[in-house]
């Protein structure tokens, strides 16, 4: 079982993974890790497949950092879950819980057999009521979730909401009491917002959708540029030339977003008519937003902060100590590790609301298999203290072999006899065939590593190519991305080779992998050849990998496709084409992780799939116009509307190849490592 004294706060959000990791030390709790790992595409971009977003990503993360040796914590956006409040009428404590099923069943829009829910009750000192929250999932999006995590091994112990992160990260880190001011707290995301309310002895919760993609949306409508252009412009603006432009064209949103916090705030007081609330704490990346503390402070007439540092929790035990690179990326993110920073705490007993989603069959799961050594250590003592029991019988016999054996002996070896024919029968021992289906079974969890590193492979083979596209929207674009394990065969049973030496690895475990990719690069089959074909083939084998790259001499298939036909532009104001932006073109930034070089090895066999024939593509040329000018594509100007680009060809690319389990070959005697292998 993870030690209870340290765990990793992990949230999955739409622009990145943030995770934290804590441990305990009595009252106080130490940061021994920490990492920010950002999408290859945020998740709300049009057109992108999170799921396969996500893969990617998880497969980078566990590369990156070491979850053994403790538990686990991961968050469940506040939209796609439930959290409501009542009050309990008086009654006695042992049958609240009774009392709160009530509830939830009146609270909860979903049959109580088709969620996972938890509660906690809120008492103030200064009330004899008793409030309670009720807290669940429906349990169709908590598995999606935790499937989506078990292909790349993590098994959380503890799920619960986002904003019951943020409120158990404030209350730890504020040291909140029963004197601590009223407080909301408000954590702005990338597609929702989620505010919370914390009085004396009292949370209140609400999620309203509207975050950093309606900013993102208001720059793409305005200037008539690409998604992830817009975000980045985003993220820029307050160092843009066109910072005015920009601004005004976020400032709707701005407005919508005071609104709803407005009205939040003011349905609770409505609720609470003693609620005295006397600040706003923000946080999330897109609190960040140049001029919105100003805002909000103007509109909701109340203090509002933003969170710049984590005062509590100690930075001395990570590398480099408080002034390393560490301990300089927690402080100056504090603003986006809130939610990390509660599920941690959580997790090593320090957190105020303690609610958990997990459920109970997935729990028992992971229970018994943390048990599964101790088993095996019991059966060792077993077969000691077994053997310490026969010792002195075997010394008595030893003093009796004089004399006559008992009949006994000869029937229990008869019984013996009988019981090895029946062996060999069954195929246990001796030379008939035996079953080994369940021994390939067992041996699944030997490679469950695997899945993980082909998924890095993946992100690193995205990354080189997208270094070779001649512009970012020329670059490959991931579509699908399949993989199917096999496991071992007799070499024996296999039909050999009609010539040539027969191939070393035949009938050895594998996993077939299959990709699908598009691009919109004029040159698309010569792109293939020299990004992602060159990159399999320069990686087939690797010392720090424990299987080989296998595939056809064309390990991929073509088909083309017009993806836009129009007329021959017209000349717009200003004299310039402004094609928009497709917002699922562009290269895959920084998806997976590093190229691990390795030495040319030999192709396989594997037939490649069949789509459009292999290694032909016809004609993809582009005759989209040249974009316009910086200041042309970000002013406001009503009179440039964007040409789409005519005739512009889409090539799809199917590839297939070939992970072969193999052990690592130890590398030769002053091997130098290569960048890649760091």
């Amino acid at each position: 079982m993870p030690s209870s004294t340290v765990c990793w706060g992990i949230e999955i959000g739409a622009a990145a993974i943030k995770a934290i990791k804590l441990e305990a030390d009595g009252p106080r709790v130490n940061v021994l890790d920490a990492i920010i790992l950002e999408h290859p595409k945020v998740l709300s971009t049009p057109g992108v497949d999170a799921n396969d977003v996500l893969r990617v990503s998880l497969g980078q993360f566990i590369s990156q950092v070491n979850l053994s040796g403790a538990s686990i914590a991961v968050s469940v956006p506040g939209h796609s879950s439930f959290a409501r409040f009542a009050k309990l009428p008086p009654v006695e404590p042992k049958k609240v819980p009774e009392i709160v099923k009530f509830e939830a069943l009146q609270q909860i829009p979903f049959p109580l057999e088709q969620v996972e829910w938890d509660f906690q009750t809120f008492i103030s000192p200064d009330s004899p009521d008793v409030e309670v929250g009720i807290f669940a999932i429906t349990r169709d999006r908590i598995m999606e979730r935790l499937n989506l995590l078990n292909d790349v091994g993590i098994t959380p112990d503890y799920v619960t909401l986002s904003p019951l992160a943020v409120f158990n990260a404030m209350a730890y880190d504020l040291q909140f009491d029963d004197k601590t001011p009223g407080t909301i707290m408000v954590d702005v995301g990338t597609t929702s917002t989620d505010l919370i309310v914390s009085e004396a002895g009292r949370v209140w919760v609400r999620t309203f959708p509207l975050g950093g993609h309606q900013f993102t949306e208001a720059l793409v409508q305005a200037f008539q540029i690409g998604y992830p252009k817009a975000d980045k412009l985003k993220q820029e603006a307050e160092d843009s030339k066109h910072a005015r432009q920009v601004f005004q064209a976020m400032r709707p949103v701005f407005t919508d977003l005071g609104q709803d916090i407005q009205r939040s705030i003011g349905y609770y007081q409505s609720l609470h008519k003693d609620a005295k609330l006397a600040r706003l704490i923000g946080m999330g990346s897109t609190f960040q937003l140049p001029g919105l503390r100003k805002y909000l402070k103007q509109q909701l007439a109340i203090d509002v902060f933003r969170l710049e540092e984590f005062k509590r929790p100690g930075l001395d035990q990570l590398p480099g100590g408080v002034d390393g690179d560490k301990a300089k990326m927690v402080r100056a993110n504090a603003v986006s590790f809130a939610t990390a920073y509660g599920l941690a705490l959580q997790g090593v007993g320090q957190g105020t609301i303690n609610a958990n989603l997990m459920p109970v069959s997935v729990i028992r799961a992971s229970m018994w298999k943390g048990k599964t050594k101790w088993f095996a250590a019991a059966a060792g003592v077993a077969v000691a203290a077994a053997g310490a029991m026969f010792i002195r019988p075997t010394l008595d016999t030893l003093a009796i072999s004089g004399k006559p054996a008992p009949s006994v002996i000869a029937t229990a070896v008869g019984q013996a006899k009988n019981l090895k024919s029946d062996a060999e029968r069954v195929g246990v021992i001796g030379t008939a065939t035996p079953d080994l289906r369940p021994a390939n079974i067992v041996a699944l969890l030997d490679h469950r590593q695997i899945h993980a590193l082909i998924v890095d492979d993946l992100g690193a083979m995205l990354e080189d190519a997208a270094a070779k596209a001649p512009a970012p929207d020329k670059a490959f674009t991931l579509k699908k991305f399949d993989t199917a394990y096999v496991g071992p065969v007799d070499p024996s049973t296999l039909t050999p080779p009609a010539t040539g030496e027969p191939d070393p690895n035949a009938g050895k475990a594998h996993v077939t992998i299959d990709l699908t990719v598009s691009t919109t690069n004029p040159d698309a089959q010569n792109y293939m050849l020299k990004s992602i074909v060159d990159w399999l083939d320069k990686h087939k084998t690797r010392g720090d990998r424990p299987y080989v790259l296998s595939f056809a001499p064309t390990p991929y298939a073509a088909e083309g496709t017009t993806v836009a036909a129009t007329p021959e532009p017209t000349q717009q104001a200003g004299g310039n084409d402004n094609p928009t932006d497709d917002p699922r073109a562009g290269g895959s930034g920084r998806a997976g992780g590093r190229a691990m070089g390795g030495p040319r090895g030999g192709g396989g066999s594997t037939p490649p799939p069949s789509s459009g024939g292999l290694g032909g593509l016809g004609d993809s040329g582009s005759t989209s116009g040249e974009g316009s000018s910086e200041l042309i594509a970000l002013a406001p100007f009503t009179s440039l509307k964007p040409v789409p680009p005519a005739g512009e060809k889409k090539t799809t690319f199917t590839v297939r190849w070939q992970a072969i389990i193999v052990p690592p070959e130890p590398k030769a005697e002053g091997e130098q490592k290569t960048e890649g292998n760091k």
